[in-house]
């Protein structure tokens, strides 16, 4: 769940609520638009902090406010396909259907706070089954990728315990 973080101004964290998080476990999404690299983003990109970087140049922008909001909400209407959403809109609101989709809150780690989970980037297998695909927080934002949708998870270094806030480290991908 997302609460005010335990480090100053640093604005809010995610927490672990409810049990224990055992070391390997998927802890959370990284949610937003996917930019390929040759996708234009100075716009959305100014002033914006939820913008991730993956090894190759992809980029996701996790911003849930703004000019990042809009585009996501009209990426992913535009990616349906008849009854089947494509993508997760609802991380955008205050009851997200998928409560792993916060991972764009989770704070790097610090001198006083070491890193309890890691980015893994992942590439949705075109085999993934098209009704479940409207859980999953992404959206391309070109309608012409000709590559499997880009995904990030934070996955636990160690045993997360209840309570517990969630502490990354930027520079560190699986």
């Amino acid at each position: 769940d997302l609460a005010t973080s335990s480090l100053s101004l640093a604005g809010r964290g995610v927490f672990v609520t409810a049990g224990t998080v055992p070391k390997g476990a998927v802890v959370s999404m990284y949610p937003g638009s996917v930019y390929q690299q040759y996708n234009p983003i100075l716009f959305q990109s100014i002033c914006n902090p939820f913008i991730f970087r993956c090894i190759d140049g992809v980029l996701i922008d996790g911003n849930d406010k703004g000019i990042s909001k809009v585009i996501y909400r009209s990426c992913s209407r535009r990616d349906r396909l008849g009854p089947y959403k494509t993508s997760d809109v609802t991380w955008l609101t205050e009851s997200p259907l998928n409560p792993l989709a916060v991972g764009q809150y989770v704070n790097n780690c610090s001198n006083e706070k070491a890193a309890n989970v890691c980015y893994q980037e992942f590439d949705v297998p075109e085999a993934f089954p098209i009704e479940l695909l409207q859980y999953i927080p992404n959206a391309n934002y070109g309608h012409d990728v000709e590559r499997p949708l880009r995904c990030v998870v934070l996955v636990a270094l160690r045993d997360i315990e209840n309570g517990e806030e969630l502490f990354s480290n930027y520079y560190t991908i699986v």
